[in-house]
């Protein structure tokens, strides 16, 4: 069995982390909810990129540890959209600025 090569895998590697500051840039100055769900959405792509090298490595593992991160990412995704639609209900706009800090107020 041919082992993986490791240039590759660090070039998968640093794409990733390149993608995942682009996306934390990103979530840092988000002036609304929709930059901000795309930056967490970018951050979910770099982590499953992240996971191929460890397809070669471990495939077991690689899978479980993708479908967990499956699960959690379209569960951050459908909070996120219904957290976009009620706030924009609720406060006609989707700007950060318009979002309270530490939640509503009663």
């Amino acid at each position: 069995m041919i082992g993986p090569d490791v240039s590759n895998l660090a070039v998968i590697l640093i794409t990733s982390g390149a993608i995942l500051l682009v996306a934390y840039l990103t979530a840092i100055s988000a002036k609304d909810v929709i930059r901000l769900l795309i930056s967490l959405e970018l951050m979910f792509a770099a982590v499953f990129l992240a996971i191929i090298p460890l397809f070669s490595i471990n495939p077991p593992m690689a899978y479980a540890v993708a479908i967990i991160t499956a699960f959690t990412s379209s569960t951050e995704l459908l909070v996120l959209v219904t957290a976009i639609i009620l706030l924009d209900r609720r406060k006609k706009g989707i700007g950060v600025d318009k979002v309270a800090v530490g939640g509503d107020s009663l």
